[in-house]
């Protein structure tokens, strides 16, 4: 997989800027990143078992839904050399196979002394469903 990456100054960052990723969630990422965790939780990767909870079938780990916010925070806003300070999350909706999250990051608050900036930040569903949303504290060097 290749996903392209940028690389701005700090300083050329606008509060209100956004970026997003999108990635469709097969049974294989689920299984990979069970594998890649350690969590073998039987309501991601045992089908006979998840069918006999609340819902009804698999569903992805939520913080493989998480991860794509740090895709982007990592390749895209603010990009190349951002170094994760901290990540509050909300999980508010399940994940299925196939669906297809975006995640999403706004800066909505920036602190020049430092250089930190504060990032909104969203995984929807292709329905427009909110599946995780949160803040995340990021520096970006100069």
């Amino acid at each position: 997989m290749t996903i392209a990456t940028r690389n701005r100054p700090y300083d050329d960052i606008a509060i209100g800027e956004k970026a997003a990723f999108s990635k469709t969630i097969t049974e294989a990422d689920v299984m990979t990143f069970a594998a890649l965790s350690g969590d073998v939780n039987p309501v991601h990767v045992d089908p006979d078992f998840a069918r006999n909870t609340a819902f009804g079938r698999q569903i992805a780990h939520g913080m493989l839904a998480a991860s794509l916010i740090s895709t982007v925070i990592g390749t895209q806003l603010p990009g190349i050399n951002s170094i994760y300070l901290g990540q509050e999350l909300k999980f508010t909706a399940p994940v299925f196979f196939g669906d297809t999250l975006t995640a999403e990051v706004e800066v909505v608050e920036k602190r020049d002394d430092k250089p930190v900036m504060k990032l909104r930040t969203t995984v929807t569903k292709q329905d427009g469903t909110v599946v995780v949303e949160g803040v995340a504290v990021i520096k970006k060097p100069r």
